[in-house]
């Protein structure tokens, strides 16, 4: 098979390539990059895909930019290519492309804060999430999303969750809706399993998760849900979302405002201690 019976460069992708991020700049710099160490290397596509364990067809997408290769395929690729570094240097960029696109820039802020405090009221945050409970929530997207997709957002959003862990210790808070804890997404191995993960990262020195319970007459957060997030050089950062519209605030009016309303957030809800207590209650009754 020569290279002129490949598929043409202007190949339309599916909906879910397009919107698992194809057509970033990165994803289309690293398709080129990578046929073009495929080329030099004298391989067909049918031949470099079989030598990788992909199908000729998932190489054709990686290197017209329409999906998002892992970064297994990436250090292999730049291995077997003898691609000297040059696919895997460009391995961050192209994993924050698994990223839903109104999320980019916030994930990459995320990923550099050393302070990270959050309010949530329909969901558990993705930083607490399973990955059952990650799948279950991403399965309920409309319009629905292609299963392979799926997956790329659930080891997605499990990569994120470095941030739980990593040297220096970044502080974090999380302050959650009581009726969050209540909504079974997926099944009751689902909602059990993120439970006892929410009491499991509670546990954490540098991880404080606080309710906000249902009966509480006072609410500072009715507006919706925001995070609060400090990096490493002193700035300040408010990120909202909603329906998939989302900010990045950094103007410091905006972003005080929702501070104080954190502030108070935290007064209302209970403490950790109870919160964690709460969250074992609820997997004593269920």
């Amino acid at each position: 098979m020569s290279e002129l019976a490949e598929p043409a460069e202007d190949e339309p992708g599916t909906e879910e390539d397009r919107e698992a991020g194809a057509g970033s700049g990165i994803l289309r710099v690293f398709g080129r990059q990578l046929k073009r160490f495929r080329l030099r290397a004298g391989l067909e596509r049918p031949a470099f895909a079989s030598m990788m364990g992909y199908s000729a067809s998932t190489i054709a997408a990686y290197e017209q930019g329409r999906r998002v290769p892992p970064p297994r395929f990436i250090d292999q690729a730049d291995e077997a290519l003898d691609a000297g570094g040059v696919l895997t240097e460009m391995k961050e960029e192209v994993a924050r492309a698994q990223f839903p696109p109104f999320f980019r820039d916030a994930a990459r802020l995320e990923g550099e804060a050393v302070g990270l405090h959050v309010y949530d009221t329909l969901t558990v945050n993705g930083l607490l999430q399973t990955q059952a409970y990650a799948r279950a929530v991403f399965r309920m997207w409309r319009p629905s999303l292609d299963e392979e997709l799926i997956e790329e957002r659930v080891a997605a959003r499990m990569a994120r969750q470095a941030i739980l862990t990593r040297p220096p210790l970044v502080h974090m808070s999380f302050v959650i809706e009581e009726a969050v804890l209540h909504r079974r997404i997926g099944d009751e191995h689902v909602w059990r399993g993120q439970l006892e993960q929410i009491l499991l990262v509670g546990q954490a020195r540098n991880v404080d998760i606080q309710v906000m319970p249902m009966r509480r007459g006072e609410h500072a957060g009715l507006a919706g849900p925001f995070t609060l997030m400090e990096t490493k050089d002193g700035r300040r950062i408010a990120y909202t979302e909603v329906q998939s519209d989302s900010r990045l605030h950094t103007d410091r009016p905006r972003v005080r405002a929702l501070e104080a309303t954190y502030g108070t957030l935290r007064a209302q809800a209970i403490t950790p201690q109870e919160s964690l207590a709460l969250v074992e209650e609820l997997l004593g009754e269920g």
